[in-house]
């Protein structure tokens, strides 16, 4: 994500933690859009991976994306996930099926749920909403955060720590222009 769109997303967090609601906050340098998550991948795979990275990209062509509206998934009766949402884009939904359909052909299962991009904000610890959060969350849902210019797909390895998880690029793959 750019600079921009973190710094916008960083100022509702600190605006949202006023609520002392029990979420654990996504570093806003963290912050990103995940495509297809895979699990505990073993070393051997990882070529493969980036292989299969480079076939998609030669056939997608960089893209903008605009990061709009703040939300909580599954609802805040149940709040488990506060994120801030991605307009529906045809160029990245196609991306998305891409990587999907050639990630089952090697071996990766299809993820069930239906796609709904979004960059993770923070996650309930437990589901104690503070005050008037969800009121506040409603009151950003049509908040503009900013453009992101998609131009590569990268492979990341999260690691989790008591202090939230590590996230380290394994490898970057653009996409054709």
């Amino acid at each position: 994500m750019p600079h921009e769109v973190k710094s916008a997303l960083g100022m509702l967090q600190e605006e949202l933690k006023k609520y002392e609601a029990d979420v654990r906050w996504v570093e806003p340098n963290n912050i990103h859009l995940t495509f297809k998550f895979l699990g505990n991948v073993a070393e051997k795979e990882v070529s493969g991976i980036i292989n299969v990275m480079r076939e998609i990209c030669k056939k997608h062509e960089p893209f903008n994306l605009r990061i709009v509206g703040v939300g909580i998934f599954p609802n805040t009766q149940s709040p488990r996930v506060i994120w801030a949402g991605v307009e529906y884009n045809t160029t990245l939904e196609g991306l998305k099926t891409h990587i999907e359909n050639e990630m089952m052909k090697i071996g990766f299962q299809q993820e069930e749920r239906r796609f709904t991009p979004h960059l993770t904000l923070g996650r309930f610890r437990s589901p104690t909403m503070r005050g008037d959060l969800s009121e506040i969350i409603k009151s950003h849902k049509d908040d503009i955060f900013g453009i992101a210019w998609v131009r590569s797909i990268s492979l990341i390895r999260s690691e989790l720590s008591p202090s939230g998880p590590r996230y380290s690029k394994i490898a970057e793959v653009f996409l054709s222009s």
